[in-house]
């Protein structure tokens, strides 16, 4: 069905971007709005852009949709990093576009779908990314790991107080990233939006899915039990023994870091369970903010009526 340009509309290539916090129901939308452009005959096919969901073997803690749940609707992105690599918004960024503009290309359109503010932000926005100067990177790794992420945050702020208010305080990799941009004396992309952005791809809708604080708050705890009563320790396990504990950036994320202070006995079961509650919850918080702040956004309560989009 993809190969058949010739049957998509003239109105085909328009990039949607299914966004907001984790746990909304984001996946079902997107598939939702993939069958209904195929059967109008549209081949849409879906752009993954959840950090997490890059990686290989992290199924369960990212909430990762199986193939066989995928409805036989292309799916891109997903699991094509192991966990011992660096998955970087520079790096997936080119990645992104080029799968976008290759489904463009075959008659469709693209549904990016996740909650990964920085990398989406990457892909619909025209979006430049300062040099890198690996000697400075490695330097403020090591001063990383002697005088941690408070004091580096505080160096930041002191030079950039804009960018500290935005970044995620407890991401050690953005903080000494926004540092390595400012040394070479470039302006930091660093948590935030270009001031005035400018859209990628002109025909791009973006829809943000809302659900009630509190109803969210309660889905996202069940969440986090469901994840630990299907084997999410036990994947944690599998994942230590090919290389989790080397990565820079899998190792750090939430349910996954937890897992292995478990395994490793600095946390109790409960104690794994509830921190990673807390920090989902945080997390949700820190998604909707980001998200608040895109131009030409629309919100829609949960859940979402596909159909109501596409006749918009």
């Amino acid at each position: 069905m993809t190969g058949r340009a010739s049957s998509a509309p003239a109105e085909a290539k328009r990039l949607w971007a299914v966004v907001g916090a984790t746990g909304t129901g984001k996946s079902d939308l997107a598939l939702d709005l993939a069958e209904g452009l195929r059967q109008r005959g549209n081949p849409a096919e879906i752009v993954n852009v959840d950090a997490m969901q890059l990686y290989r073997g992290m199924d369960i803690g990212t909430a990762k949709l199986p193939i066989d749940e995928r409805r036989g609707i292309p799916h891109h992105l997903f699991d094509v990093r192991e966990v011992d690599q660096e998955a970087a918004v520079a790096w997936y960024q080119p990645l992104a576009r080029t799968a976008i503009t290759d489904i463009h290309r075959r008659g469709g359109d693209a549904i990016l779908v996740g909650g990964s503010g920085l990398y989406v932000s990457s892909v619909i926005f025209d979006f430049n990314f300062p040099p890198r100067d690996p000697v400075i990177r490695e330097r403020l790794e090591r001063e990383l790991e002697t005088d941690g992420v408070a004091a580096m945050l505080e160096r930041l702020r002191a030079h950039d107080p804009a960018t500290a208010d935005r970044v995620d305080p407890q991401n050690g990799r953005r903080v000494i990233r926004a540092l390595e941009v400012l040394e070479q004396g470039s302006a930091t992309h660093g948590a935030a939006l270009p001031d005035k952005p400018t859209l990628w791809q002109a025909d791009t809708r973006m829809i943000g899915i809302h659900v009630d604080r509190a109803v969210l708050v309660e889905r996202l705890d069940a969440r986090v039990e469901r994840m630990w009563r299907s084997g999410l320790v036990e994947e944690v396990r599998v994942l230590r023994e090919h290389g989790l504990e080397r990565g820079t950036t899998a190792q750090r994320a939430i349910g996954y870091a937890q897992a292995l202070g478990q395994l490793d006995g600095r946390l109790s079961e409960a104690e794994a369970v509830a921190e990673t509650q807390a920090l989902t919850r945080r997390y949700a918080r820190r998604q909707v903010s980001w998200f608040k702040r895109y131009p030409g956004l629309t919100w829609h309560d949960a859940p979402v009526d596909a159909t109501t989009l596409l006749d918009v």
